[in-house]
């Protein structure tokens, strides 16, 4: 996938509020940001704080991560496939809304189903969650339950 562009924020915040067919005066009612302010944030004059950028995403039901990478407060090679993926299927002009979000939502479970991303609600050793074996720890639970032996080989991460 072609990387994303961090310096363009406005332009594809502008984007983003035309595909939700909004006008620059809506959005800023949404975000709850005054309109001038927006403006100057699609124009490039001014770089906002990831609070404004988290309602302004809230508010065109976008990902807040996807602008905090295009604004250059997230590093976007830290989970680069991750946020572009997420960024691909929220950009895309022939899904409505609701179709976006059940994508997402598939898309991060299966992230957590292979040990990857998400958040951990239930500490460490909940389902999706890598343990020190590199395996995910609903194996090691499920080895531990099923007779499993810990001294079979495991594969690790590498």
């Amino acid at each position: 996938m072609a990387s994303l562009n961090v310096g363009n924020l406005g332009e594809y915040l502008r984007e983003q509020r035309r595909n939700a067919q909004l006008s620059l005066r809506q959005l800023a009612d949404a975000a709850g940001v005054s309109n001038p302010y927006l403006s100057q944030i699609e124009r490039g004059l001014r770089k906002p704080s990831a609070e404004v950028l988290q309602q302004v995403a809230k508010a065109l039901r976008i990902s807040a991560e996807t602008l905090y990478v295009r604004a250059g407060i997230l590093d976007a090679e830290r989970d680069r496939d991750e946020v572009e993926t997420r960024a691909v299927i929220l950009a895309d002009p022939t899904l409505d809304e609701r179709q976006k979000q059940v994508l997402l939502q598939i898309y991060e479970s299966f992230r957590k189903e292979n040990g990857f991303g998400g958040a951990r609600p239930d500490g460490p050793g909940a389902d999706g969650d890598v343990i020190p074996s590199g395996r995910p720890a609903s194996a090691e639970r499920h080895d531990r339950t099923s007779g499993g032996s810990d001294d079979a080989p495991r594969e690790t991460a590498d």
